[in-house]
């Protein structure tokens, strides 16, 4: 998360915090609730978005590790990029990425929303297109309204199919080396240089800008993969998302605060500390049940 900043702006225009920056985190927590509520009713059929499964105490800290390992993969292969002025491949690959996952969680939510329908598979398949085509539309070429609302959508909808598909074990450690990443990421690693540098601005749908900040799709995937997570895990009892939300809110006014001081600063440390710690709290008061390898 960065402050975005203007050429001419001078030291009494730097960013300050106010309780509407914190539209885009509620927005997509409230889209991805109800993605959540559409996929609580379905069957994963043992399907599950890890690349490794059972009960070993190993196997959510090597799931969580080759998440990590691919997200830092990524940022660093559009470093080089963004530092050698590769437009045409950046843009390439943020088009490739963005029109794949639009794709994919068109069919997963209509396949949800459509379960019964008479001809379902030619009519979902027509519908996704479509909805495909006005999503690239909306990131690449529309404007940055309707690139914004695009990218709070997917961002929701994205962190709640991972919620889905992942164990509650993998997602809580992921989560967590997540945060421990973002820091490194951001003050030694490749996020913390694309900000620097303005290359931010090269990664539209990637991220986007709201007011005074820029925000990385990754916060807003994992702030409501990790609602996702609380959701799916301790259902019939919503309290534990509740609380979960309210960690995420407190978590980013924080981040906020600390943005007006730093000019960047890593959007999930704080957030995904105070969303799990009270949403596990809470559901251990509750006295539910925790699905460690469900």
């Amino acid at each position: 998360m960065t402050e975005q900043q203007k050429p001419e702006q001078k030291e009494v225009d730097k960013f300050k915090f106010e309780i509407i920056y914190l539209l885009p985190i509620l927005a997509s927590l409230i889209f991805g609730l109800g993605c959540a509520y559409l996929l609580a009713p379905q069957e994963t059929g043992g399907v599950q978005a890890v690349p490794i499964t059972g009960n070993s105490p190993g196997v959510p800290v090597g799931n969580a590790l080759y998440f990590v390992v691919l997200i830092a993969a990524a940022a660093t292969v559009f470093y080089f990029l963004i530092k050698r002025k590769n437009k045409r491949i950046i843009k390439g690959l943020i088009v490739l990425s963005m029109t794949t996952a639009s794709l994919l969680l068109s069919v997963v939510y209509l396949l949800a929303l459509f379960p019964y329908f008479d001809g379902v598979y030619y009519f979902i398949a027509t519908i996704a297109i479509a909805a495909t085509i006005l999503f690239d539309l909306a990131i690449f070429q529309l404007g940055s309204i309707p690139r914004n609302v695009a990218v709070i959508c997917v961002g929701g909808a994205l962190g709640i199919f991972f919620a889905k598909f992942i164990p509650l074990s993998s997602a809580i450690v992921l989560l967590v080396f997540l945060a421990v990443y973002d820091v490194i990421a951001v003050y030694k690693g490749p996020v913390g240089k694309i900000a620097q540098s303005s290359g931010l601005d090269m990664l539209q749908g990637l991220s986007f800008s709201f007011k005074d900040i820029q925000m990385g799709l990754g916060d807003l995937v994992f702030y409501s993969m990790m609602m996702g997570t609380m959701y799916f895990s301790f259902l019939p009892s919503i309290l534990p998302t509740i609380t979960t939300v309210i960690g995420i809110l407190a978590g980013s006014i924080i981040t906020f605060f600390a943005l007006e001081k730093k000019g960047i600063f890593p959007g999930l440390p704080f957030p995904i500390m105070l969303g799990l710690a009270a949403g596990l709290i809470t559901a251990f008061l509750l006295g539910l049940p925790f699905p460690l390898f469900g």
